[in-house]
């Protein structure tokens, strides 16, 4: 009987059994090397680790050892994390997808990997990315099509939460890399608010806008890990009405492939017909502009990180990244100061915008479609750069599906800082998007 790649997994009520002692630790760990030995080898989601289960087993007999008592355990016990390979993780190598020698990236591991396993999470294994995190794709297929893209850069990452490999992964982004492939692989892709997360132990893209963010398969899920991995999390506030969304007509939505757009113009059919507020706000109406900005900026960064090693170690970079690195070095100090002082201004715009049009979150495709065929690319992740160069606090939902059956997200963006109220506002039953 062929084993279906994809699979439940939610994190809330997962985590729950296990801080209950309902399910045994044990058990949980060996079911889901189980399930890496009998779909992995087709998803690819996961770099190959010898002596994985050996290991998890190990490290639960730590854990456990460390709270015998169910009612002291931290909300994250024994939840198993998939790691984008860009994290820096004690134990593992780090190669970020690329050839080069891992001890390149050696150094202590990333605050956010800390902070998850100082929660309770135990770290499954390092997850695919696309090398250096931009174009450049590894061999992870789409859970619902392994022929289309799972999307990137955070590739491995959303397919492993998709396959049920992992109930919990960490994935970043700098232009379109979380909500993207979240929306590709039908799960759930939330990226805080710039600097609610510590980035620190990063194989950088762009230390400006590298931000970190958690895939998961649910709301209750994606609630308890934002609240372990972000700074200063205040709980979320009782939700008294729905949000008041805002639709960003103009060029900005018009990327969007015209099946995508109807999708989405159906689902904020029935969105207003079950009483939730939606209004047009023209918004973004130099897109062009912008993206070419955020692109020379975060070019400009990629090859800051990378003056040394693209030189000693040139043959071993792919092609696209090193087009991309050429660019990167032609950008001078004055342009690049400039894109990273539009951060701020892009984001006083946009939520002025919010002000004047007496909005609460921003509501759009969260991609151009669903995952294209092939995993040559990775997709267009235009739907997602203005929010990210504006550093807001993004989320993806599922939403349906495209006519040929794969799925379809819807991306909802709220005000800086506000992360707490956008996860409030998503969860259900408040509001329905499928």
């Amino acid at each position: 009987m062929t084993t279906s790649l994809l699979h439940s997994a939610p994190l809330g009520q997962t985590v729950a059994a296990l801080r209950s002692g309902q399910l045994d630790l044990h058990a949980a760990i060996d079911a889901a090397c189980d399930r890496i030995e009998q779909v992995d080898g087709q998803v690819q989601a996961l770099l190959p680790e010898p002596g994985r289960r050996d290991r998890l087993q190990r490290a639960a007999d730590a854990l456990l050892a460390l709270y015998p008592t169910p009612a002291d355990r931290p909300a994250l016990f024994g939840a198993l994390l998939a790691v984008k390979d860009i994290f820096r993780v004690d134990g593992f190598a780090t190669r970020a997808g690329s050839a080069l020698p891992a001890e390149l990236f050696a150094g202590p591991e990333a605050a956010s990997v800390a902070r998850l396993r100082a929660a309770g999470a135990l770290v499954l294994g390092k997850a695919v990315t696309t090398e250096f995190a931009y174009f450049e794709p590894g061999p992870t297929g789409n859970p619902h099509a392994l022929d289309h893209t799972p999307g990137g850069s955070s590739s491995g990452s959303a397919a492993a939460v998709a396959a049920g490999l992992a109930p919990l992964a960490l994935g970043t982004q700098t232009i379109g890399s979380i909500i993207r492939p979240a929306a590709f692989c039908g799960v759930i892709g939330f990226k805080p608010s710039l600097g609610r997360v510590d980035s620190a132990g990063l194989v950088y893209f762009s230390p400006t806008l590298d931000q970190v963010g958690l895939f998961t398969q649910d709301m209750a899920g994606m609630t308890l890990a934002a609240a372990a991995l972000c700074r200063d999390w205040r709980g979320l506030p009782a939700a008294a009405s729905r949000p008041v969304l805002g639709v960003p007509v103009g060029p900005y939505l018009e990327q969007a492939e015209p099946a995508a757009l109807r999708a989405f113009w159906q689902q904020l059919g029935r969105l207003a017909a079950a009483g939730v507020a939606v209004q047009e706000v023209p918004v973004l109406a130099d897109i062009a502009a912008l993206t070419a900005l955020h692109r020379r900026l975060v070019f400009a960064e990629l090859a800051q990180e990378h003056a040394a090693m693209s030189v000693q170690h040139r043959g071993l970079y792919r092609p696209r990244t090193m087009e991309v690195i050429e660019i990167g070095r032609t950008v001078p100090a004055e342009e690049l100061a400039a894109g990273r002082a539009n951060i701020a201004r892009l984001r006083a715009e946009l939520e002025a915008a919010m002000d004047a049009a007496g909005i609460d979150l921003w509501v759009c495709p969260a991609a151009c479609g669903p995952a294209p065929a092939g995993l040559h690319a990775t997709g267009d992740p235009a739907m997602n750069l203005p929010w990210t160069h504006a550093g807001l606090p993004a989320l993806t939902l599922p939403a349906g599906a495209a006519d040929n059956g794969l799925p379809l997200g819807l991306q909802l963006v709220g005000r800086f800082g506000a992360d707490e109220a956008l996860l409030a506002w998503a969860a259900p039953p408040l509001w329905p998007v499928s």
